[in-house]
């Protein structure tokens, strides 16, 4: 054989062979991404637990993306705008100019000295920080008319015109509510607490309350219906309680060392807004309906350092009310809960009922609950009528003393008022509890009820310890239920299977 067809002989070997080394180079490539989408997959079930990486680490981005306020460094005193610290003169109109005045200036602090200062509505502006002194009280009037004009707010879920909020900022950028003083609604059985219809808050058999025909009930047909806000007018002989402190559709809002008593109804409740820090404040207020903190169709939410002690959730995450909530479709997400201490209450940190525009991204971490009236430590409430998704909620570094019904508790099928079933399935998956520890359980350490054709999905306990829990478990449609390092009544728990019915 000469040398050309040798030449071409290893030439045609050379490229056989090289065509077999591609070919298997590729099918290692293939494998090898197959394997890495495989584990993707697997890993994506799976709430991460990680605490340096994962929901912790995107927790502290939106801790960081949120700034605290800033404001010219010029006061204004309502003494000086004929405000009287008596707790007998009402001081509406010295509030009022002496806001105009600072936010007509450039901003500032609106001061209010040691006294007690009787106000109708507070209405907040532009880059205006009300700040309370040490010794100062404000008594907000239990008269419904001082609450005129009737203003846009919300009232469970559902958009309507009605009494302003005791402090209210309309579309205002800017502002924070400051100081170690006071701010008290006044609210008992004697005034607004009884609208709500139930005897225990001093209603009566023969008296108007909220749940008459024309008042509540024929507010939730408008949100159903898309009635145009401008003719959902509410206010006197609707008996619909104004919220507390109410930012709607404003953002940059401080709220800071605050105490807030006595609410009529909801308590801290940001609308529609966007970066917003709750610090240092307390709450104390045992009345229907007085949650402590409800942002709602908003965004970048910080609240840390804070004590509630309530007449229901301390902290409850919302996103509208079924068609409504649906209709303008604007998610709360990125709330984080830092170092608070919940004390009596329906449940410590709870999402819903009212998220039919869904939550994502909750994360609680530091915090204490206890009282045998807290009655849940972490509670997800919907329906079929709410629909909406819940997705991603974190929690860690929990100590629970006593709770009465459920650590944790996740429920599909949240019935109050009228029926609650409808055609809207929601979703509730990517729970993460860690480093939770529980003296005292209640009934269950996890009770959670989900659909057939929406289980309840993701959930995670890694290094959790309960004690004194009547059952461990009551669980109905729930999938992907990982234990991890997790004690019930000393007992370690091993996972379920991965369809719980």
């Amino acid at each position: 054989m000469n040398s050309r067809k040798v030449f071409n002989k290893i030439e045609k070997n050379s490229r056989f062979f090289l065509r077999i080394s591609q070919i298997s180079a590729l099918a290692i490539l293939v494998l090898g991404l197959s394997c890495k989408e495989a584990k993707k997959e697997n890993e994506e079930n799976i709430v991460s637990v990680t605490t340096n990486s994962g929901p912790w680490s995107d927790m502290e981005k939106v801790v960081n993306s949120v700034k605290i306020p800033e404001f010219p460094d010029k006061t204004f005193s309502v003494l000086d705008y004929g405000a009287k610290a008596d707790g007998v003169t009402k001081n509406t109109e010295a509030f009022k100019k002496a806001i105009q005045a600072c936010t007509n200036d450039g901003g500032g602090k609106v001061v209010v000295p040691k006294g007690k200062y009787l106000t109708g509505a507070i209405h907040l502006d532009d880059n205006v920080n009300l700040h309370l002194e040490e010794g100062a009280e404000i008594l907000f009037s239990t008269d419904p008319q001082d609450y005129y004009p009737l203003v846009a707010t919300a009232y469970e879920g559902i958009e309507l015109m009605n009494y302003s909020p005791l402090l209210y900022a309309y579309k205002k950028k800017n502002i924070a509510v400051t100081g170690k003083g006071i701010l008290n609604g006044q609210a008992s059985n004697d005034n607004w607490w009884k609208w709500c219809g139930k005897d225990i808050y001093g209603w009566e058999e023969g008296m108007p309350h909220q749940k008459d025909s024309l008042n509540l009930p024929r507010l939730m047909e408008m949100g159903q219906e898309g009635t145009p806000l401008e003719e959902r007018v509410f206010g006197d002989g609707h008996y619909l309680r104004p919220t507390f402190l109410e930012p709607f559709e404003s953002e940059n809002i401080l709220i800071e060392g605050v105490k807030i008593v006595n609410a009529p109804f909801w308590i801290i409740h940001p609308f529609k807004s966007k970066n917003i820090i709750v610090d240092g404040v307390t709450v104390e207020s045992h009345g229907p309906n007085n949650d402590g903190c409800d942002p709602e169709y908003s965004k970048n939410v910080i609240i840390r350092n804070c004590t509630f002690n309530t007449g229901d959730d301390c902290i409850a995450i919302k996103a509208g009310r079924d068609a409504e909530g649906r209709r303008v479709g604007i998610k709360t997400e990125n709330v984080v809960v830092q170092n608070c201490k919940m004390i009596d209450g329906h449940g410590g940190v709870v999402i819903g009922s009212e998220m039919s525009a869904g939550v994502s991204n909750v994360y609680v971490e530091n915090c204490e609950m206890n009282s045998p009236n807290l009655d849940r430590a972490i509670r997800l409430k919907t329906n079929s009528r709410r629909g909406g998704v819940i997705d991603g909620v974190y929690v860690r570094n929990l100590e629970v003393g006593q709770v009465k019904e459920a650590v944790l508790k996740l429920n599909m099928f949240y019935a109050t008022y009228t029926n609650q079933t409808g055609e809207h399935i929601p979703e509730i998956k990517n729970i993460l509890l860690e480093n939770v520890k529980v003296k005292n359980g209640g009934y269950y350490g996890i009770l959670a009820k989900g659909y057939e054709e929406s289980p309840v999905t993701n959930v995670t306990l890694k290094n959790v310890n309960i004690e004194k829990v009547d059952e461990a478990f009551s669980l109905e449609n729930v999938s992907n239920l990982k234990l991890i390092d997790t004690y019930i009544n000393g007992s370690l728990m091993q996972s379920p299977p991965q369809s719980q019915k």
